[in-house]
């Protein structure tokens, strides 16, 4: 497959060129950036071609593929420009700003013949996955409480940029804040660990902290907590904050009848399975990405995004499934809006 980079930030940088230049069934095209240096820098690094529009990109028949790695108020547009234009396409989360964009992307992809898929990475992580196997066959009970959370000190330190006034603040290019920029990964999570379908959200939102260069508040929240309510009647919450300085809160606990999954809540054991008679087994299967490490090489998106089209297979981040979590970022919305539940 020959694949192309659409927006050339940090996301492009630490996860989708090197992952691609490591996966042996890719060879990189090139990448696309409207500051030109941007994708320049990347050429340098993982070869391939600066295009000086997306257009040009897009009408390049020999990329097969693409990865949208814009701000998040252009992820329909792009991503229906390039299934138009022939690419399967991965797409970096959040889905998209609004429910009938994400719609679109979904409508278009079928409309082409083409895969579409969005980037959560946590379903791919060794623990989510083991803890998924347990809840799956029943062995511990069913789902009762969760608690999950996603903190850390903000996206200005991370993002391109390297400034208070990165787009991930402004309204207009970013549309979520922290609830959308990391609550989606937890709200999908749950979904998917879980194994059924959100019946209502509580949401609130707020800005308790992050201010612009010149002092003024951001224009999304930087801090957030959902209440989620199953259809099989598990429930519990998700927190996120951009305002948790000096470390990073990457971590989930799940109650079951007979016992708790704790999930990168401890640095050495990713997952601790703790038995209703006190029991515990430690496992150390991996350790989660932090915006702080280097390169994120290893969160298997990629591979799984490049393994499904050359296996003509499903894939378990197919945009048909992710838009269910969607569904409920929206509510989430809604609700802090109302002050009230919000049905899905």
């Amino acid at each position: 497959m020959r694949v192309a980079v659409i927006g050339c930030g940090s996301i492009a940088r630490q996860r989708h060129a090197h992952e691609y230049s490591l996966n042996k069934n890719c060879e990189i095209a090139g990448f696309f950036d409207f500051v030109s240096e941007r994708a320049e820098a990347l050429v340098k690094e993982y070869c391939g071609k600066v295009y000086g529009t997306l257009d040009e990109l897009l009408s390049d028949e020999s990329v097969d593929a693409v990865s949208v790695c814009v701000a998040n108020a252009y992820h329909a547009e792009t991503t229906i420009k390039a299934l138009r234009s022939g690419k399967h396409v991965l797409c970096e989360k959040p889905m998209a700003i609004s429910l009938e964009d994400c719609e679109a992307m979904i409508k278009e992809a079928e409309k082409a013949g083409k895969r579409l898929m969005i980037g959560h990475n946590q379903r791919l992580t060794p623990a989510h996955r083991r803890a998924k196997e347990i809840i799956s066959s029943g062995s511990m009970g069913k789902v009762l409480t969760f608690s999950t959370m996603f903190c850390h000190g903000g996206p200005e330190s991370w993002s391109v940029e390297k400034s208070k006034n990165t787009w991930f603040f402004k309204k207009s290019a970013a549309a979520f804040g922290s609830m959308a920029d990391l609550g989606i990964h937890k709200i999908d999570l749950i979904r998917y660990l879980v194994g059924d379908e959100i019946e209502d959200v509580y949401s609130r939102m707020c800005v308790l902290d992050k201010t612009f260069e010149d002092g003024s508040p951001i224009e999304v929240d930087d801090n957030s907590v959902e209440i989620l309510r199953f259809k099989n009647g598990a429930f519990g919450t998700v927190t996120t904050s951009w305002t948790c300085y000096g470390t990073e809160f990457n971590t989930t606990n799940i109650f079951l009848k007979k016992g708790i999954l704790k999930l990168y809540s401890d640095p050495e054991y990713s997952l601790i399975i703790v038995h209703d008679d006190g029991r515990e087994e430690k496992l150390a299967l991996d350790r989660m990405q932090s915006n702080s490490d280097a390169q994120q090489a290893s969160s298997g998106v990629i591979d799984e995004f490049v393994s499904s089209i050359v296996e003509d297979r499903p894939s378990i981040l197919d945009a048909t499934d992710i838009i269910k979590s969607m569904r409920a970022v929206f509510a989430c919305q809604k609700s802090d809006i109302s002050g009230m539940a919000e049905k899905l």
